[in-house]
C-alpha cells in the first residue's frame, strides 16, 4: 500500500474533470452560503471514469479549512457505491485496508461506532456501527437506541435510524430505516427489537446472526434507550435457534461466532422473561425486515445524521464543538453524491469545523441534501488504482495514523 498526503494546487477550478460534473451539475456549486467563509477549490483530477478528486480551503477567524473531497457521478453506468466493512459486524480496520480488500477507487469512512466502554468495566468494546447498515442489498443491521449512540449530539428530530444510501435506480437518498421483525413460536409472536446491534432497547429481543461475528454479545444488555452509561441488566436470557428449532438456553450474552443457517436470540428484562419460555428443541422462526420512508429498497445505506436538507441546513445544527469532520452529500437529484473528509494535520494554522459550519460547506460544495458520518480520528479519504495494488490516503488522520473504524462508503468503477 502506498501512502501519500494530498497537496493543494495553485489554480481554481470547477470539477469538471472527466465530465463527471457535467450537464450543469455543478451550478451554484461555487456559491457561498449567507453569512459563511468562502469555500476555494483546488484542481481536481480524475481517478476513474465518473469519478473526480479534488481538494478546497477555506479561512475562518481560528485558522485554515482544509478539505478532500470525491466528486461521484451516479448517472455513469462504470460507477456504483457499496458499504464496505470487515466482514463482520462487530469488527474495525482502517479505510485503507478496507479499500485495498474491495478494489476501490475511492472511500470515505462512515458510521460512528462503539468504541470504548469505560462505563462498564470488563464489558468489551465490539466495534458495532451505531446506525442501520445495508451492503450490496443484504440487510446487515439496525440501529441502536438514540440514547445508546456514540458521537456529537444530534439536531432535534433526528434519529439512529437516518441513513444515506443509493437505491437500486442509482439514485442517491437520505431515508430512515426502521426495523421491523418478530420472533414466531408455539406460544404466538414476540416483537424483535433489534438486529446485530451493540445496544437494545430495555425489554427487548435481539437477533444475531453469522454477520454479527464472534466478538461478545455482553454489550447489548448494558445501558438503557436513555442512558449509554447506565448499569447493564442483570435480568437476561439467550437462545440458539438453528435450522428452526432451539438448540441452547443459557442465562447470560455469549461469544463466538454464530453458524449459518442460526440465529442467536439475546433478550432482557421483558424480553429475557419472554425468552426463558422456551425449550430445547422447540420450534422457532425469526424473521426481520429494514423499512426506509421513502419508495423503493436501498442497495448501500450507512448511518449519520442529516446536516442539510433541501439545500439548508438542519435547524438545531452545534454551533460550538470543532473537530475534524467527514460528510456525505447528495446533489442533482440524487445523481451526484460528494464524500468529504477535512484534513487533520497537526500545526500549519488548520483547524476543523462545528457541525453548522460543516452544514455550509456541503451546502457550498454542491449537496442538496447531506449526512454527518463520524470524525475526528476516524476522518479518512483515500483512492485507489480499482485493483487493490494501491491505496492512497489523501488526509492526514488527526490521530497520526488511520483509525481502525465499522465501515465506510467505496466507490466501485467498471471503467
Amino acid at each position: 500500500m502506498k501512502q501519500r498526503f494530498g497537496r493543494v494546487r495553485a489554480v481554481l477550478t470547477v470539477l469538471v474533470a472527466c465530465g463527471v460534473l457535467a450537464g450543469g451539475i455543478a451550478d451554484g456549486a461555487q456559491a457561498t452560503a449567507a453569512g459563511a467563509p468562502t469555500l476555494r477549490r483546488f484542481d481536481a483530477v480524475p481517478v476513474a471514469p465518473g469519478v473526480a478528486y479534488g481538494e478546497f480551503r477555506m479561512t475562518v477567524p481560528r485558522g485554515i479549512v482544509h478539505g478532500h473531497l470525491l466528486t461521484v457521478d451516479l448517472a455513469d453506468p462504470r460507477v456504483s457505491v457499496d458499504l464496505l466493512y470487515p466482514g463482520a459486524v462487530g469488527a474495525r480496520a482502517p479505510v485503507s485496508q478496507l479499500a485495498m480488500e474491495r478494489g476501490v477507487v475511492g472511500a470515505v469512512n462512515g458510521d460512528f461506532f462503539n468504541i470504548t466502554e469505560t462505563q462498564h468495566p470488563g464489558v468489551q468494546a465490539t466495534g458495532a456501527s451505531v446506525g442501520p447498515a445495508v451492503v450490496s442489498g443484504r440487510q446487515l443491521k439496525g440501529a441502536v437506541p438514540d440514547g445508546q449512540r456514540f458521537g456529537p449530539v444530534m439536531p432535534p428530530g433526528a434519529s439512529t435510524e437516518d441513513v444515506i444510501g443509493v437505491g437500486y435506480n442509482r439514485r442517491a437518498r437520505l431515508d430512515r430505516l426502521t426495523l421491523r421483525g418478530a420472533v414466531l413460536t408455539g406460544e404466538g409472536a414476540l416483537p424483535l427489537r433489534g438486529l446485530n446491534q451493540y445496544a437494545l432497547p430495555v425489554d427487548g429481543v435481539g437477533a444475531y446472526t453469522a454477520q454479527w461475528g464472534p466478538v461478545s454479545r455482553v454489550r447489548a444488555i448494558c445501558g438503557t434507550d436513555t442512558d449509554r452509561a447506565a448499569p447493564c441488566s442483570t435480568d437476561t436470557a439467550e437462545v440458539t435457534v438453528r435450522h428452526g428449532r432451539v438448540t441452547a438456553l443459557q442465562d447470560l450474552p455469549g461469544a463466538g461466532g454464530v453458524a449459518a443457517g442460526s440465529a442467536v436470540l439475546v433478550g432482557r428484562e421483558e424480553g429475557a422473561r419472554q425468552l426463558r419460555k422456551l425449550h430445547i428443541g422447540e420450534p422457532v422462526s425469526v424473521g426481520h425486515r429494514l423499512f426506509g420512508r421513502v419508495p423503493g429498497p436501498l442497495r448501500f445505506a450507512v448511518g449519520g445524521f442529516p446536516i442539510v436538507r433541501n439545500a439548508e441546513p438542519v435547524a438545531g445544527l452545534d454551533t460550538v464543538a470543532v473537530a475534524v469532520r467527514t460528510s456525505a452529500g447528495i446533489g442533482a437529484g440524487g445523481r451526484v453524491l460528494y464524500l468529504m473528509a477535512l484534513d487533520g494535520a497537526p500545526g500549519q494554522g488548520q483547524t476543523g469545523l462545528t457541525v453548522r459550519e460543516l452544514a455550509d460547506v456541503m451546502d457550498q460544495l454542491g449537496a442538496h441534501d447531506a449526512m454527518n458520518l463520524d470524525g475526528g480520528g476516524s476522518s479518512t479519504l483515500v483512492t485507489g488504482d480499482g485493483y487493490g495494488h494501491e491505496v492512497t490516503v489523501r488526509n492526514h488522520p488527526s490521530g497520526g495514523a488511520e483509525r481502525p473504524v465499522a465501515n465506510a462508503i467505496g466507490v466501485f468503477s467498471l471503467g
